[in-house]
């Protein structure tokens, strides 16, 4: 069975396909669709309805595309921009009556227990007691488990996109004042699961998201192209020289840096700030990079339980659906 999960993220859109049946679930076609859809919402996150046009638009071309690779079914989830969108339940009742295809809003804990799920997989079970890290565009989720499932998940409106409007605006590089405030404010919102994490002593940490795969790059990790099973590392030592150097930049000439892209070389400074302190906070010298993340938490989740994405839904919206917390919260 052929399945595809479209994510609409902060940054992009991304499709993702893949085959069930298999050892592992390896993409066999992924596309993407840039929208930068955090940039152009509103300051109270209102979306705007040229934005929500082209949601709708990246949303049908992300189905068509599933389906000229055969995928049978085609599952579309939203993240945090969509999330914190007061109208998101006019974002919700337009993709799916101009895509045919249900958006699925996941709660910040929901992200979190399905890049666990995921992570969990991808590292098996000789990892033992496993923590996770993932910093998208619009929140940061950490989550530790002894199963396949977390026992413990957390999400915080601390993404790199999000971090860099907020306390960047305007400055290109930021002033040192101006990073000290997102040390201060990542320590404030992470204060309580990070002794969660502490407390429960992990053997292994391992991060996902492009946020960490571009530091990692950037530190020294194989490039991408090598595939997906060169082992990656980031050594917490060697991202606090790299946030120091990204500091020292504007964003033209972060773009220029091994690992990091155009698209995301503004925001790469704020992922970097997020990524140190919260490894500090949560006690972690390194962390392993993980090729796995929400979308194939998304599959894995289809085709082990036959849902798509949750477990019990929190509210529903539309059309679409907000997903929860669930059995777990």
């Amino acid at each position: 069975m052929r399945l595809a999960v479209v994510d609409v993220g902060s940054h992009t859109v991304r499709l993702e396909i893949a085959d069930s049946g298999e050892a592992a679930t390896l993409p066999v076609h992924t596309a993407k669709w840039r929208l930068r859809l955090a940039r152009r919402v509103k300051a109270d996150g209102h979306i705007p309805a040229g934005e929500v046009d082209r949601v709708c638009q990246a949303v049908a071309a992300a189905r068509d595309e599933a389906q000229e690779w055969g995928a049978q079914e085609v599952f579309a989830v939203a993240t945090a921009v969509v999330r914190a969108a007061p109208n998101r339940r006019e974002v919700l009742d337009a993709v799916h009556d101009r895509s045919g295809v249900p958006l699925r809003v996941l709660s910040g804990k929901r992200e979190a227990e399905l890049a666990f799920l995921a992570a969990r997989r991808w590292m098996g079970w000789q990892a033992g007691p496993l923590a996770l890290v993932d910093i998208g565009g619009g929140s940061l989720e950490v989550a530790f488990g002894r199963t396949g499932l977390p026992d413990f998940a957390a999400s915080a409106p601390l993404g790199a996109g999000l971090v860099t409007r907020e306390f960047f605006a305007g400055q290109d590089p930021p002033r040192p004042r101006q990073i000290k405030a997102v040390r201060r404010e990542v320590r404030r919102q992470l204060r309580e699961p990070a002794a969660r994490v502490r407390w429960e002593a992990p053997r292994t940490a391992v991060a996902t998201s492009r946020t960490f795969e571009q530091l990692a790059r950037l530190c020294g990790s194989a490039p991408k192209c090598e595939g997906p099973f060169v082992p990656r590392r980031l050594e917490r030592g060697d991202l606090r020289r790299a946030v120091k150097q990204l500091a020292s930049m504007p964003a033209a000439q972060r773009a220029k840096l091994p690992g990091i892209s155009r698209a995301r070389a503004e925001q790469s400074l704020a992922g970097a700030v997020v990524a140190d302190v919260t490894m500090e906070l949560l006690g972690l010298e390194s962390v392993t990079i993980c090729p796995w993340a929400l979308r194939e938490g998304v599959l894995l989740h289809r085709l082990e339980s036959g849902d798509a994405a949750g477990w019990t839904p929190l509210e529903r919206v539309g059309r679409g659906t907000e997903v929860g917390a669930g059995r777990h919260g």
